[in-house]
C-alpha cells in the first residue's frame, strides 16, 4: 500500500500535470477547429451544391471509416514523405480535427434535418433568402438539438489524444508511462491518476454541455 501512494510523490505529479497541460492544449485546439471545420462541411452536405457536396460526403464518409490511430500514422510518418513537416503536437491536431471535423459534419448534417422543413419554408416566405434563413433560423434551431452529441465527441475527442502516445506526443498518457517505466512499482498508481484526471476532464465537459442543453431547451 505504501507503493501505492509513494507513487503520487510532488515530482511525479507535477511531471503528470505538465503532460495534462500538453492534453488539454491539443484537445481545445482540436475541438475549435474541427467544430468550425465540421459545421461548414455538414452544411456544404445538406444544401446539396452539385458536385462539392457528393465530393465531400464521400471524404467524410471515407474519414469517418478509418481508425484515427492511422490518420496520426498517416499525418506523422507518410506526409513528411511528401515533404510536408509537422511536429508532434501540430500532427496530433492536424489528425485529431480531420477525423472529429467527419464525426461533427455528419452530426451537423442530421442536426439541420432535423428541424422541421416548414421552419425553412416560413422564413423564406417572410423575406429570407436562402443563407439569411440557414443562419438565423434552421443553424441556432438545429444547434441545440445537437449539444449532446457534440459533446460526446468532445468528450471521445479528449480521450483520443491518448493514441498519441505512439508518436510520443508528451501528453499525461505518455508521461504516465514514462514514470512506471522507471518506477514499476507505480503502474497502477499511474492508471489510476489517469482514470482521476479524464473523469474529471470529461466530467466537467459534460456538465457544461448539460448546463447549455438546460438553458438552449428552456
Amino acid at each position: 500500500m505504501s507503493e501505492f501512494f509513494s507513487a503520487f510523490s510532488w515530482v511525479n505529479m507535477r511531471f503528470l500535470m505538465m503532460g495534462l497541460g500538453v492534453t488539454i492544449e491539443v484537445a481545445v485546439v482540436s475541438i475549435i477547429l474541427s467544430f468550425i471545420i465540421g459545421s461548414i462541411l455538414g452544411v456544404i452536405r445538406y444544401v446539396k451544391i452539385p458536385y462539392l457536396s457528393q465530393i465531400v460526403g464521400f471524404i467524410v464518409d471515407l474519414i469517418r471509416n478509418l481508425p484515427l490511430l492511422l490518420i496520426i500514422f498517416f499525418t506523422y510518418f507518410a506526409l513528411p514523405k511528401i515533404g510536408i513537416h509537422f511536429g508532434v503536437i501540430t500532427s496530433t491536431i492536424f489528425a485529431l480535427t480531420i477525423f472529429e471535423s467527419a464525426m461533427l459534419a455528419e452530426i451537423i448534417r442530421s442536426g439541420i434535418l432535423a428541424v422541421p422543413k416548414g421552419q425553412l419554408e416560413g422564413a423564406l416566405s417572410n423575406g429570407l433568402n436562402f443563407k439569411q434563413a440557414l443562419w438565423h433560423i434552421i443553424l441556432p434551431q438545429a444547434y441545440k438539438k445537437m449539444i449532446p452529441p457534440i459533446v460526446s465527441q468532445f468528450v471521445s475527442l479528449i480521450k483520443d489524444t491518448s493514441l498519441a502516445t505512439i508518436i510520443m506526443l508528451p501528453e499525461v498518457t505518455y508521461r504516465a508511462q514514462i514514470v512506471y517505466a522507471q518506477e514499476p512499482s507505480a503502474i497502477i498508481s499511474m492508471f489510476f491518476a489517469l482514470a482521476v484526471i479524464y473523469f474529471i476532464l470529461n466530467f466537467i465537459i459534460s456538465k457544461i454541455g448539460d448546463m447549455l442543453d438546460r438553458r438552449m431547451t428552456a
